[in-house]
Order: structure tokens, then sequence, then C-alpha cells
């Protein structure tokens, strides 16, 4: 299961995705997750999936590596579907026991699940195709000018890279505990699940042990570096807009724009 968290981790490859400058493609994450919100009708999320299909063709990102992702949030994907689909109130299609299916409900549970589903496949589309270096410069130039107002853009930049860079290392790391623990006679795979998350307890204090002493051992590094925070800190290849850049702004955009007009005309 931890095998399958995919936030945070690269896919090497040389597409025009990963060519692109990261703040394009944060620009894109961040339009596209204001377009899965703004969707409310079946034309609108059609589109969405659509562009959202087109993104990972393009990439060369394996489909199996991206779906791969949704198997660690299935459980709140299936509890959001559920609450949607049997507290919805509208127009009943049938009843069972104390639950009430409604057409309105049914709607709703399927564009709830659409937009969970796009939101974490897009997400992931960015990590994918964006080295973690990549990302903190993107970061950090995309939000220079709140440098203005005093706000720490380079430090910000660089703990949220080190936090994604970390969940994978973390997860493998957990992934290494589990299997020590079971060669050792432990048991995590039977029972209910009260009793699955009691026999994980043992398994998260060496795992935070773990995390303290990477922690550690970055810092230490960080600091034997001369690390002193983003000024007067120069980059080994600066970030540049190119063609490739501009067209596909210009084409996220469109995009955007065909969101809005599809919302307010076809509802």
């Amino acid at each position: 299961m931890f095998r399958d968290i995919t936030l945070g981790q690269y896919y090497p490859g040389n597409s025009i995705i990963h060519r692109l400058d990261p703040r394009t493609k944060l620009l894109w994450t961040v339009v596209y997750i204001v377009t899965l919100f703004l969707s409310d009708n079946k034309y609108s999320y059609l589109a969405c999936v659509l562009a959202l299909g087109i993104m990972i063709f393009i990439s060369k990102v394996p489909i199996g590596h991206m779906i791969k992702g949704l198997k660690a949030v299935m459980i709140i994907l299936i509890i959001s579907i559920l609450f949607n689909l049997f507290l919805t109130e509208g127009d009943k299609l049938f009843s069972f026991w104390i639950f009430t299916v409604t057409r309105q409900g049914v709607r709703r549970a399927v564009f709830m699940a659409l937009r969970l589903i796009c939101l974490i496949l897009g997400t992931s589309l960015m990590t994918f195709t964006t080295t973690p270096n990549q990302l903190t410069d993107g970061i950090e130039r995309g939000l220079g000018f709140l440098k203005v107002i005093k706000v720490p853009v380079h430090e910000i930049a660089m703990m949220m890279s080190i936090a994604l860079r970390f969940i994978p290392l973390l997860t493998e790391e957990l992934d290494k505990i589990i299997k020590a623990q079971t060669a050792r006679g432990a048991d995590i795979e039977t029972g209910n699940f009260i009793k699955k998350a009691k026999a994980m307890i043992p398994m998260l204090i060496p795992l935070f042990v773990s995390a303290f002493r990477r922690a550690g051992e970055l810092a230490s590094a960080m600091e034997a570096r001369c690390y002193h925070g983003g000024k007067g800190r120069t980059r080994m290849y600066p970030l540049k807009y190119g063609a490739s850049d501009y067209c596909f702004m210009a084409a996220m955009f469109a995009y955007l724009a065909g969101i809005i007009i599809l919302k307010v005309f076809l509802q």
C-alpha cells in the first residue's frame, strides 16, 4: 500500500511537459484546480478530463504509474462518494433500509469522484515531470513578488520542496520497517480495522526516529555547504521562458476561458 503513494516522486523523461519551465507547470496546476472547482456540469467535467488526458499523453508518463497513486486515497474517495450519494436530497430513485438514493445525489457523487480523481492526477503530474530543484526554483521565482512585503519566499519554497521529497523517502522507510517487523512475527494483515491500526503503532515509533534522524542529517549537510537562506544565492541553470512555454500558456488560458463559457452557457 505504501508503495502506491506517488506524490513527490519524479519520473525521468524528455517530453515537452518535462522540458517546460517549472513556473509554467505550477501555473497550469493552479489553473487546473480552479477549473475543477468551477465545473458544475457534464460538459465542463468532460473538458477537464479531456485536458488531463492530453497532458498525460504528452508527458509520456505511463498511465498505470499515474493511476497507482489513487490507491492510497481510495478510502477517502469512497467515503466522499457515499456521503454525496446518500445525504443529498432530491428526486428519489430508490431506497433501502435507512438510505435513499436521489438523482441529484448520483449526479453529485459522480462529479465529486471525477473532481477528486482529476485533482490527484493533475497535481501528481506536476511532481512526476518536475525535479525537486526545479520545483523549488519555480515556486521561488513564481512568488518572487512577495519579497516586496518581506515574505521569506525562498525558505517557504525550500520547505515545500523538502516536504515533497520526504514523502517517498518516508513511505519507503515505512515499507522496510513493516517488512522487518513481519519477518519477526508481527501480523498487520489479519483482523478488523481497529486491530490493524493498533498493529501499526509499533511501526510508527521507528518511523518517527528515522524521520528525525534524516532531518538532522539534512540540516548538517546544508550547514556544511554553507546554506544560509536565499540571500545572495545564484543558480547553475537560471529559469527562462521559451517558445513552448508561451504556446502552452496560451492554450492554458484558452482552456480556462472554455471552462467558464461551458459553466455559464451550458447548465
